[in-house]
Formats: C-alpha cells, sequence, structure tokens
C-alpha cells in the first residue's frame, strides 16, 4: 500500500495593510465569505494565491523598487497588491506621470477593474499599461512566512506583507469573497477572537499578537525590517494530555504549541 503524498502547496500572498492611529494602530481585515473553500466565514487580512499574470516577465518594467527582487519574489510581491486590491479596493501603485501614489478621487474611477481582475478577463499588466500605473512593490516588507501543515488536504505556502494603506483609500470588501470588512487594532481583534465575535484561524491570530507588540505601524514596520522572518509550518504532536498544533521557538511568536482542542473550539471548526 502506497502512502498518499503531501498536497503540494499553493504560492500564496497576504498584506497586512495598515494606519496609524489612536491610542492603538489599525489593520483592514475581512470576513471571508461562507462557501469560499478555505477558513470560510474567519476573519482574515486581504489576500489570496498567486496567477500566472503576476508572473509575467514585462510586469517588471511596471514596478518601483524590483532591482534587487528576484523574479519569484517579484511575483508574490505583484499577487500580493492585487490581490489585496481586489479584496479592499486598495491600491498600493503609483501614478507613472509623476510617481505619486495613485490619489482616492482617482480610485473610484479605477473601480471596475477590481471585478475584472477577479475573472481575469484583464491581467494585471495590462491594467497598468491601460491606466499608466507603476506597482509600488517597494512599499511591501516582509513579515512572515507560514506553510500549511502537510496533513491538510489544500495547502498554501503563504508570504505575510506589512504596508501603510494610502491616506485617503479607506478600504471596502467586494461582496463576493468576502461579506464584510473593518479597521481594527490588534488588540481589538485579539480580544473579539477570544469573545467569539469574530473567528480568527490559527496563522492569523499569531500574526495578529506578533504585530499588536508595537505601539505604531511605523515600528511594526521597522522592526519587520530589521528582523528575520523564520518559515512556519506547524505540526501536530500527540501526547497524553491530547494533541498539540507546534511551531519553531525560534520564529518568535512567544507561543510555541498550544491545544489543538482549544484552537479548534475558537475556530469553530475551522482548521489551521
Amino acid at each position: 500500500m502506497t502512502t498518499p503524498q503531501p498536497a503540494v502547496p499553493i504560492p500564496s500572498a497576504t498584506i497586512i495593510i495598515g494606519r496609524e492611529s489612536a491610542p492603538n494602530f489599525e489593520v483592514f481585515m475581512v470576513v471571508r465569505h461562507h462557501q469560499i473553500d478555505f477558513a470560510s466565514g474567519a476573519l482574515v487580512f486581504p489576500g489570496g494565491k498567486s496567477n500566472p499574470g503576476d508572473e509575467v516577465p514585462e510586469i517588471r518594467q511596471y514596478c518601483t523598487g524590483a532591482d534587487d527582487i528576484d523574479d519569484s519574489e517579484l511575483a508574490l510581491r505583484v499577487a500580493a497588491i492585487r490581490e489585496t486590491y481586489e479584496e479592499s479596493g486598495i491600491l498600493l501603485a503609483r501614478q507613472k506621470k509623476d510617481g505619486t501614489i495613485v490619489p482616492g478621487a482617482r480610485l473610484k474611477a479605477l473601480k471596475k477593474y477590481r471585478q475584472e481582475l477577479v475573472s481575469e478577463t484583464i491581467n494585471m499588466l495590462d491594467f497598468l499599461k491601460a491606466e499608466s500605473l507603476i506597482l509600488a512593490v517597494d512599499s511591501l516588507t516582509l513579515f512572515a512566512h507560514w506553510i500549511t501543515p502537510e496533513p491538510m488536504p489544500k495547502r498554501f505556502d503563504t508570504h505575510f506583507y506589512l504596508a501603510e494603506a494610502p491616506l485617503d483609500h479607506l478600504g471596502q470588501h467586494d461582496g463576493s469573497e468576502s461579506v464584510d470588512s473593518l479597521w481594527i487594532s490588534p488588540q481589538q481583534a485579539l480580544v473579539d477572537n477570544e469573545a467569539g465575535t469574530h473567528t480568527i484561524i490559527f496563522p492569523t491570530r499569531m500574526n495578529i499578537e506578533k504585530l499588536g507588540r508595537s505601539a505604531t505601524l511605523a515600528e511594526a514596520i521597522a522592526t519587520a525590517k530589521n528582523s528575520r522572518v523564520i518559515t512556519v509550518q506547524p505540526w501536530i504532536e500527540t501526547r497524553e494530555s491530547g494533541a498539540y498544533l507546534c511551531i519553531p521557538k525560534e520564529a518568535d511568536y512567544g507561543l510555541t504549541e498550544e491545544s489543538l482542542d482549544k484552537i479548534m473550539a475558537q475556530q469553530k471548526g475551522l482548521i489551521p
């Protein structure tokens, strides 16, 4: 009898997009539609899997700060910006004519492209060409890297980036993949998860907790720039007291293990 091979992780990217606020900075999060096959109903950061349009070589000419980034990393950053735009309406792109971030007034005029990108009737490169835009890939700071555990039937190889939202990009869920959205402080997100107001899956919760160590978004970004990102691929250990989900200590999340029963209870049946 042959042993089934683990599912191959799907390259994916997420942006933790924030804004300064008092008393705590806030991040933009969306509530996944209940019919989505991964993390349905959960409060998550905008993001998703990379697609072939993110990988075309010519797109490098439409990115700022890409000179020292290899092709695979660039494709992930393009995917992160595209997915964030599709799911939140926040666009990390500059106008080619003057190098300024797309202003909120123009962002409204670009709204039709969100659905066209989702349906893949247009790809990112053609969108950028049509509107004379350049992706601000240099505005992204790598924050974390998580890979879904091997036993899971669907796995993701996800890079989490951290970025500041343009001041006049307010954010709005797409109404299809996500059914609600909000700006929320890391501290409040954790309180809501504990109270059952929102469901947050394990990787998202761990990254929110790490993010919440910083008092401001600027501090969080500076800390991420000066920190080594350790890949986290959780594993399950079965002990006399039950099953535990474990992550490496060197990843610096503070927590290194948690009862699988507790995780499942908090996630209302969602699998990390």
